[in-house]
């Protein structure tokens, strides 16, 4: 076991497969699995400038997916979120996601709260390809302004090369 454990991680270390284990751990961390991929992309990044624009959307595109398929955790759980829903705050929740419809899944980025506003959009049953598209703005704009800002502050050198 522990072989397989060693082997597994050297597969997906950094400076191995950046990208894939970009996308791996992205997708992860879109599920409601509490883990964050941005220090992945940004270690990336830091390590290999050039990969900016790349990592970005890799890690865009496995977050997104990972928000489909807490999306679909949701359409299918529909009868176990049904139990939970005696909650005034709960009810307040779901009118006003339902007000705004797959639209709040632009929110899919926001920590603690995005990952399960997938699964609430399923449940809903909002339909799958708008949710996934404003899911995939939301994700986007996160890890273009993360990881700049995490850049800005640990500015290295061929910072310029992905500005210009």
């Amino acid at each position: 076991m522990e072989a397989w454990f060693s082997s597994l991680l050297q597969t997906l270390s950094l400076p191995e497969v950046g990208l894939s284990t970009v996308f791996v751990v992205a997708l992860v961390s879109a599920t409601l699995l509490p883990m964050g991929s941005e220090p992945a992309v940004f270690a990336l990044v830091k390590l290999n400038p050039e990969l900016f624009w790349p990592a970005v959307l890799v890690a865009t595109a496995g977050n997104t997916i990972g928000g489909a398929i807490s999306w679909a955790m949701g359409y299918g759980a529909h009868a176990a979120i049904d139990r939970a829903r005696g909650s005034p705050t709960h009810l307040r929740a779901l009118e006003w996601l339902q007000r705004f419809g797959p639209k709040a899944c632009l929110l899919s980025w926001l920590p603690a709260v995005g990952d399960p506003l997938c699964a609430v959009a399923g449940w809903l049953k909002f339909p799958f390809w708008p949710c996934v598209a404003y899911m995939a703005i939301g994700k986007f704009a996160r890890y273009v302004i993360m990881t700049a800002a995490l850049l800005w502050l640990w500015p290295q050198e061929g910072l310029t090369r992905w500005l210009g």
